[in-house]
C-alpha cells in the first residue's frame, strides 16, 4: 500500500511557411472555417477544436515531427491478488487516451481491460479475490471524476457514483488483515448544483463503498470544507489517519472514528504552528502513523508520530530534500517490515529504505537509472514495483526484491524512434533582483547548430511544482532538429527547495516570481551561445499567468508568448473556480473579498495590464476546465486583440486542464511549430 502526496504536460515541432493576413485577423466564421479546408497539403483540426487566428497548418510540419508524438509508457496500477499478474495503465497505438491493460508476465503482451470513452485517471483491483477492478474517469476533462466497476475480464463498465458530485477513491478498508470489500470514497458537490450561499459553506462527505452494493453506501464523516485528502485505516479497520490540507506551506493530522463520527487533531497540536503534516498511514502495529512533515526545518522530513505518546521521531532529519511520500511492505506475517520513501533530490526522485522496526536506514540495491517517479510493495512478497522515467523513457516498470538486487524489467516504453540519444536535463542557478539564487533546467542545442540560439523558457505550474529531471518527450524536437535551447526555471514558489522558498511568492509577493523570470532574460544576455533577441515564454495553468504577467511586465524582451489553461485575471479566476478548490486558492494568491487585496490582485492581473502586451500570442484553453475556467482565456484574447497584435486561440471542446487526448495535443503541438516559425525561427 502505498502513500502518494502529489500528482506534466505537453508540446513540440517545424517547418517554414509565410504567415497570412489570416493570423493577424479579427475571428469571424469565415476565418474559423478555412481551417476546416480540405486541402491535403494543411491538417485539418478535428471536430472538437475550436480555432481563431490560426493559419492553416501544413502537413509537413505534422510529418516532420511525426516521430516525436508516438513516445508510450506503462505505469503499474496494482497486482492481481491470486496471481502473478498486474494492472498497468497504456495508451495504445491509434489510441486516444491511456486505458488499463492486464500483463500477465514480464515483457509480455498487454490485454485490455478497459475502453473508456475518456481517459482513465485511477484504479484498484478488488483485494480478495480479483474479480473486478474499480478505476475513475471525468467527462471531457472536467475532474467531475466518478468510479466505475468493472469485471476483471473486461466487460462493460457500471458507474458507482452520483455525477452531481466529485468523489476521489481512498483505500480498501481491512479489518486486521482482512478485507470488507469496502473502498473509502470522499466526495464534494459541483457547483453546478449549488447556489451562491451554499457555495460558501462546502462539506467533504467520506463514505465507505462496497461497490457490489454502491445503493448501501453509507457515511462516516462530513468535514468541513474542502481541503480533507488521503486517508488510511489502521489494522483494527475502526480508525482513519486524514490530512486537511490548507495550503502549500500549512496542513494537518487528524484522526477520524469510522464509528462514531469522532475526530481529533493530531498535529500540529496547537494553533500556533503553521507547517506541513501530510499523508499519514498507520505502522503495521497500529501504534503510531507515518506522515511527511517540514516542522523541524527547511525540508519535508519522514516521521512517525506516536499515539500514545504523542511523541514525534523523524527518520530523515537532517536531510537537505524533501521526502515525498513513505509505502510500507504489507505482508502482515513479517516481523520487521520495510518502509520505503522517495527523496527529491534537486529535482530527481531517489529510493530510501528504513527498518521498520529500528527506523534504521537500509541500504536498496538494483535500483535502474532514471528517477522513481513511485513506489509500491507487492502484498505477500518482498518485492516492490518501481514506476521508472528517464531522459530516454517515458516510463518503464520494474519489480526488485530489494534485498538481493534481483531487477525484473515488466514493460519496455513504445516509440517511433531511437531515444538512446536524448540528453538529461542540466541544472543552471542565476541571481534574482534581490540577491536569491534561482535554480533551473536546461537542455542545449546541440552543438552542430551555428550561430547563437532561439530560446524556449517553459514555466511549470502549481504555483508550488517543480521542473523535474525526467522525460522531456516532444519537447525533445525543438532542441534535435530545430535547435532551440529550453530552459524550465523554478521560480520563488516552486516546491522541492524549502519552505522558506515556497512561501515567496504569496500574496503580495506574486510579482516577485515574474522579477525572477526578468532576470533569467538577463542571464540568457550574457550566455555566448543564446540568442535573447529570439526568446519565447510558455506555460501552463500558473505557468500560464507567469507566461502573460512576462508578456505585460517585459513586452520588449521577449518574441512571443504562448499560455495555456493561465490565470488572466485573479478576481475573475477566484470568483469562477470550482468552489471545492477556492478557499485553497484564496490561501496563495489572496482573497479578493478583501477590499485591498482585490485591488492589488486586479492591479498585477494580465487582463489589466493587456494593453502592453506588444509580442504575438497563442492561447490554449479547454472548454470544460474546473481550475481556470476558459473565460480567463476568451477575455485575454479579446483585449490582447485590441493591441494590434498578432493572437492566435485554440479551444478543445472535449479537454479540460491541459489536453489529454493524442489528436487534441497532437494539433496543438503543430500550432506551437507554427506559430515559432513566426516568432523565433525567422
Amino acid at each position: 500500500m502505498t502513500l502518494f502526496l502529489r500528482r506534466s504536460t505537453l508540446a513540440a515541432a517545424a517547418a517554414a511557411l509565410s504567415l497570412s493576413v489570416l493570423a493577424q485577423a479579427p475571428a469571424t466564421p469565415a476565418n474559423i472555417a478555412s481551417n476546416a479546408t480540405a486541402d491535403p497539403a494543411v491538417v485539418a483540426p478535428n471536430a472538437n477544436l475550436h480555432l481563431e487566428g490560426i493559419p492553416p497548418i501544413p502537413k509537413s510540419i505534422a510529418d516532420s515531427v511525426a516521430q516525436y508524438t508516438e513516445f508510450r509508457g506503462h505505469r503499474y496500477v496494482g497486482w492481481h491478488p491470486k496471481k502473478a499478474e498486474m494492472m498497468v495503465f497504456h495508451r495504445a497505438a491509434g489510441s486516444s487516451t491511456n486505458q488499463l491493460y492486464w500483463l500477465k508476465s514480464p515483457m509480455g503482451e498487454l490485454e485490455a481491460i478497459t475502453r473508456h470513452p475518456d481517459p482513465v485517471s485511477g484504479a484498484t483491483i478488488e483485494p480478495g479475490e480479483g474479480k473486478y477492478i474499480v478505476f475513475e474517469a471525468s467527462k471531457g476533462g472536467s475532474e467531475a471524476f466518478q468510479l466505475f466497476r468493472q469485471d476483471a475480464a473486461g466487460q462493460s463498465s457500471v458507474q458507482l457514483t452520483d455525477s452531481n458530485f466529485r468523489h476521489a477513491r481512498g483505500p480498501w478498508r481491512r479489518v486486521n488483515g482482512k478485507s470488507t470489500g469496502e473502498l473509502l470514497l470522499a466526495s464534494v458537490p459541483l457547483d453546478r448544483n449549488l447556489n451562491a450561499e451554499q457555495r460558501k459553506n462546502i462539506s467533504t462527505v467520506y463514505r465507505l463503498l462496497d461497490p457490489l452494493h454502491p445503493e448501501k453506501a453509507r457515511v462516516i464523516a462530513e468535514l468541513p470544507g474542502t481541503g480533507w485528502f488521503g486517508g488510511s485505516f489502521n489494522r483494527a479497520g475502526n480508525q482513519l489517519a486524514l490530512t486537511r490540507y490548507v495550503s502549500a506551506n500549512e496542513s494537518e493530522l487528524w484522526l477520524l472514528d469510522v464509528q462514531n463520527w469522532q475526530r481529533t487533531r493530531l498535529l500540529p497540536a496547537d494553533d500556533k504552528t503553521r507547517a506541513s503534516h501530510l499523508g499519514g498511514r498507520f505502522s503495521r502495529d497500529g501504534k503510531g502513523i507515518f506522515f511527511v512533515s517540514d516542522r523541524d526545518g527547511e525540508f519535508r522530513e519522514l516521521m512517525l508520530y506516536d499515539l500514545q505518546s504523542k511523541a514525534v521521531r523523524s527518520l530523515t532529519k537532517g536531510v537537505p530534500y524533501d521526502v515525498d511520500g513513505a509505502s510500507e511492505d504489507d505482508d502482515e506475517d513479517e516481523d520487521s517490515p520495510v518502509i520505503y520513501t522517495r527523496l527529491n533530490v534537486r529535482g530527481k526522485h531517489e529510493l530510501r529504505a528504513f527498518d521498520g522496526k529500528t527506523l534504521k536506514p537500509i541500504e536498496v540495491k538494483g535500483i535502474p537509472d532514471g528517477t522513481v517517479s513511485s513506489v509500491s510493495t507487492r502484498r505477500k512478497s518482498h518485492e516492490i514495483v518501481l514506476n521508472m522515467v528517464s531522459a530516454r523513457s517515458p516510463g518503464d516498470v520494474y519489480v526488485l526484491h530489494p534485498a538481493t538486487g534481483k531487477l525484473t524489467q515488466w514493460t519496455k516504453a513504445v516509440s517511433a524512434m531511437d531515444t538512446s540519444a536524448f540528453k538529461s536535463q542540466e541544472v543552471i542557478t542565476w541571481k534574482s533582483f534581490d540577491g536569491l539564487e534561482i535554480s533551473g533546467l536546461i537542455n542545449r542545442a546541440p552543438a552542430r547548430f551555428s550561430g547563437k540560439r532561439p530560446v524556449v523558457i517553459n514555466i511549470h505550474g502549481g504555483p508550488e511544482a517543480q521542473a523535474r529531471i525526467g522525460f522531456s518527450g516532444r519537447w525533445n524536437y525543438f532542441v534535435d532538429q530545430l535547435g532551440i535551447t529550453v530552459i524550465q526555471p523554478n521560480v520563488r514558489g516552486s516546491s522541492g527547495f524549502g519552505k522558506t522558498f515556497l512561501d515567496l511568492d504569496n500574496g503580495y509577493k506574486r510579482e516577485d516570481s515574474v522579477k525572477d523570470i526578468g532576470a533569467l532574460l538577463d542571464w540568457i544576455a550574457t550566455q555566448p551561445d543564446l540568442d535573447a533577441s529570439r526568446v519565447l515564454v510558455t506555460g501552463g495553468s500558473y505557468g500560464g499567468y507567469m507566461t502573460l504577467a512576462v508578456s505585460t511586465n517585459y513586452p520588449d524582451r521577449i518574441a512571443g508568448a504562448i499560455d495555456s489553461v493561465g490565470i488572466s485575471h485573479f478576481v475573475t479566476f477566484l470568483e469562477t473556480t470550482e468552489s471545492y478548490r477556492r478557499d485553497l486558492r484564496r490561501v496563495e494568491y489572496g482573497d479578493e473579498r478583501d477590499p485591498k487585496m482585490r485591488e492589488f490582485l486586479h492591479s498585477i492581473s494580465p487582463l489589466t495590464n493587456a494593453h502592453k502586451i506588444k509580442k504575438p500570442l497563442l492561447v490554449v484553453q479547454g472548454k470544460n476546465d474546473p481550475r481556470v475556467p476558459y473565460t480567463e482565456a476568451e477575455q485575454i484574447v479579446a483585449k490582447a486583440r485590441g493591441n494590434g497584435s498578432m493572437v492566435w486561440y485554440l479551444r478543445a471542446e472535449n479537454e479540460g486542464h491541459g489536453f489529454a487526448r493524442k489528436e487534441n495535443a497532437d494539433f496543438y503541438f503543430y500550432a506551437m511549430v507554427r506559430f515559432m516559425q513566426e516568432t523565433i525561427l525567422k
